[in-house]
């Protein structure tokens, strides 16, 4: 049979995939993140053993490029305190905002990889984050294109 027709996967033709890019800003995670960030490494390590056991290069090759990412996270990481006062809003707070039109929202401020908003948790280098840092409760902020007081701190 000629060549022509039989598919072998020979590994020609994978492009390297790009490294995923890291934060120019300081690694600050919490406790938790530091947590969430080993095992995430934890668990990228099986899945390389994993994809090398299977000889699956895309696999490979994907693995490899988020295990380096995380462990340059893991790396640099830098745990910061839980904060000990409630005087002032720092990285760690959760912070209570009476908005504008009458809704309440909370988020804690964390590391840039712990960051999910929709479930309540903002990087200390987000726009809001920035413009909390500092502010004490009765204060206001920017929050789009509203503002907000800051009613709790946590």
């Amino acid at each position: 049979m000629s060549r022509a027709f039989v598919k072998e996967d020979t590994g020609e033709g994978l492009e390297d995939l790009p490294d995923r890019p890291v934060s120019e800003h300081r690694n600050l995670v919490t406790a938790t993140g530091l947590a969430a960030i080993e095992a995430e490494v934890e668990r990228l390590n099986l899945a390389y053993a994993e994809a090398q056991t299977s000889a699956d290069r895309a696999a490979l090759q994907k693995v490899a490029r988020d295990l380096r990412y995380w462990s340059q996270r893991q790396q640099s990481a830098e745990v910061m305190p839980v904060p000990t006062g409630t005087d002032a809003v720092q990285f760690g707070s959760s912070v209570t905002l009476l908005r504008s039109d009458g809704r309440r929202v909370t988020y804690r401020i964390v590391g840039e990889d712990e960051a999910d908003p929709a479930r309540g948790t903002i990087s200390y280098v987000s726009p809001l984050a920035r413009a909390l840092i500092g502010k004490a409760h009765g204060d206001s902020v920017r929050m789009g294109a509203t503002d907000a007081e800051i009613e709790r701190i946590d």
